[in-house]
């Protein structure tokens, strides 16, 4: 009897670089664009390579149009790994920007990254988790396969008050703009599995805009993604291991098909990255981080068939079109506003 094949699980990376902390944060210093993503790619692609895993990285235009960015960048293509669109600019006020200022900032950031990296991106996440119709609609019309900027959970605004709180250089303005980073209370009754967006464009795609939310612990919608591990794995490593572990095994209980998110945080630690000491877990070194994370890709290479985004959008939309009695769900995005 052949063994029983494992759920999937996509696994991505929002490659946010320290000039985006530095900026959403109100930090000075962040218009001269510092960069660790060089370093990022040296850290993370030997762990990557040893645990034979493609997985997502979600690039922002700005970072891919700087010519210190690019040998790093490019490296995370040639590797084999997939690379998604992370906007231009990383504002997450982007649910704000008009059609037009929506289209400007995906068309860029897709040409910047296609010119660092050789691909074309075919999937988006918002900065922030920030979504809009006009961002969906965008996406939909330059023939993008699949968002992956929900998240939904009822921890989004106490994320973001805790992230104002320690930005105490914001003036009133630049908070504002900030009011709905991490989403709000009712963005955790949306969906955890993935869905299709009903939209209305003048030309209908061949395939439909599939989104695949940001996983959260099912029933309880609280964060898994590893910034959240970290922080308490900083406090006790084995309350960090029973609530990952025991939120992945409710996944596969509901049928959930998970998708992971990580940060450039979630592996540099506070020996090679200075000025982010705000950033929960910044007073571990990046040893520590790596037999963290090293030891969690153990757990769901042993649960999981771990995916890069693109993959598992595409396996998502073969299992619907060869089950007609099933349907993807379909989700009109008029609650974004």
């Amino acid at each position: 009897m052949p063994p029983k094949k494992k759920p999937l699980l996509s696994l991505s990376l929002d490659a946010d670089n320290l000039w985006s902390y530095m900026k959403t944060h109100g930090d000075p210093g962040w218009e001269s664009f510092p960069s660790y993503l060089p370093t990022l790619a040296e850290q993370i692609l030997p762990i990557l390579q040893q645990k034979e895993l493609k997985i997502t990285f979600f690039l922002v235009g700005r970072d891919a149009q700087d010519p210190r960015n690019e040998k790093s960048l490019r490296s995370l293509a040639q590797a084999g790994h997939e690379i998604g669109n992370h906007s231009f600019e990383h504002e997450p006020w982007l649910h704000e920007y008009s059609k037009e200022e929506c289209g400007a900032e995906i068309a860029s950031a897709e040409e910047a990254i296609f010119q660092a990296t050789g691909q074309r991106t075919r999937g988006f996440r918002g900065p922030g988790f920030s979504l809009s119709p006009n961002i969906l609609e965008t996406l939909q019309e330059r023939g993008y396969l699949y968002d992956a900027s929900t998240f939904p959970t009822v921890l989004g605004p106490i994320a973001r008050l805790y992230y104002l709180h320690k930005s105490k250089n914001l003036p009133p303005e630049e908070r504002k703009k900030r009011g709905r980073l991490f989403g709000r209370f009712r963005d955790g009754i949306r969906p955890l599995k993935p869905y299709r967006w009903e939209l209305s464009t003048s030309h209908p795609p061949k395939k439909p805009l599939v989104e695949i939310p940001v996983t959260t612990m099912p029933l309880f919608r609280v964060p898994i993604h590893l910034s959240y591990i970290l922080y308490l794995a900083a406090k006790s490593r084995l309350l960090a291991r029973l609530y990952f572990k025991n939120s992945l095994r409710l996944c596969k209980f509901l049928g959930v098909e998970p998708s992971i998110l990580l940060h450039p945080l979630d592996l540099l630690g506070g020996d090679l990255v200075k000025g982010l000491d705000f950033f929960p877990g910044m007073n571990k070194d990046t040893a520590w981080k790596a037999r963290l994370l090293i030891e969690f890709i153990d757990f769901l290479k042993q649960n999981f068939e771990i995916v890069c985004m693109r993959d598992h959008a595409e396996a998502i939309l073969a299992r619907t079109e060869a089950d007609k009695a099933h349907p993807l769900p379909t989700l009109n995005p008029e609650g974004l506003q």
